[in-house]
């Protein structure tokens, strides 16, 4: 489904994301692990094309999309939601939610969308807020959320593009104890429908334990494991550099 062939980018003399090879299948929830400044959202925005590489290919069904500019992205398949949330924010919750249906769906603004569709639309927009707890939030300005429902209502809008990809940088990531469950179980049911790709950038290791199928992880920018969870948070490799030390040379 999706893959990383060599991908580097370079900041002046330093090398952010180094090389890395990998590919991710349909079915599985990826963790992507590793301190701070080890490269894992600077390889997320050379993916959803945020950022344009300086080596390397990302392939998407084969297809070779390393030049191609993020809204393309989009359209071939790949979602992604931020650290920080990109959201329209003098708009209404509804207003936000179903702007990414029509985005979906290709729709234009025209008489026949109007008559035929809008309804389906605004159907479609209210269940996906409804799923995740902001139902009572429709007619709210998306700026006067809370952190926690702002993230809340992101994750609506990139399940109303209904991608094959989904590519979660930290999503809890300043929400409340309370607001944390949503999300997670959100993500957990995208999962359970086998054919879409997850990838998931996340510090809490608690989380990675719960949903990850596979963790990779990423040190000064380098792929230095890759493997099933329980094998790869007991690794030397990655306990030295969750605890700040050099990396050890992968095996």
């Amino acid at each position: 489904m999706l893959e990383t062939q060599d991908l580097t980018i370079r900041f002046g003399g330093h090398v952010a994301v180094d090389h890395v090879t990998c590919a991710f299948a349909p079915g599985t929830l990826t963790a992507i692990v590793g301190p701070n400044g080890a490269g894992k959202t600077t390889y997320f925005n050379l993916i959803s094309g945020q950022l344009r590489a300086s080596e390397g290919k990302v392939l998407l069904n084969g297809i070779d999309i390393t030049n191609e500019a993020t809204p393309a992205r989009t359209h071939r398949g790949l979602g992604r939601a931020f650290q920080l949330t990109q959201l329209f924010p003098n708009l209404t919750v509804l207003e936000n939610v179903r702007l990414a249906v029509q985005s979906q769906r290709k729709e234009g603004i025209n008489l026949w969308s109007v008559w035929l569709s809008q309804r389906e639309t605004l159907d479609r927009a209210q269940a996906l807020i409804e799923r995740v707890k902001l139902g009572d939030r429709a007619g709210a300005s998306a700026s006067s959320l809370p952190h926690g429902d702002q993230r809340k209502l992101e994750v609506a809008m990139l399940m109303a593009l209904d991608p094959s990809v989904y590519m979660f940088d930290e999503p809890t990531a300043g929400m409340s104890v309370d607001d944390v469950p949503v999300i997670l179980d959100l993500i957990r049911a995208l999962k359970s429908q086998r054919d879409k790709t997850i990838l998931l950038v996340e510090h809490k290791m608690d989380v990675v334990r719960e949903l990850a199928d596979r963790i990779i992880v990423l040190h000064n920018g380098q792929l230095v494991a890759d493997g099933e969870p329980a094998a790869v948070i007991a690794s030397p490799v990655v306990q030295q550099a969750y605890l700040g030390m050099a990396a050890a040379e992968p095996a």
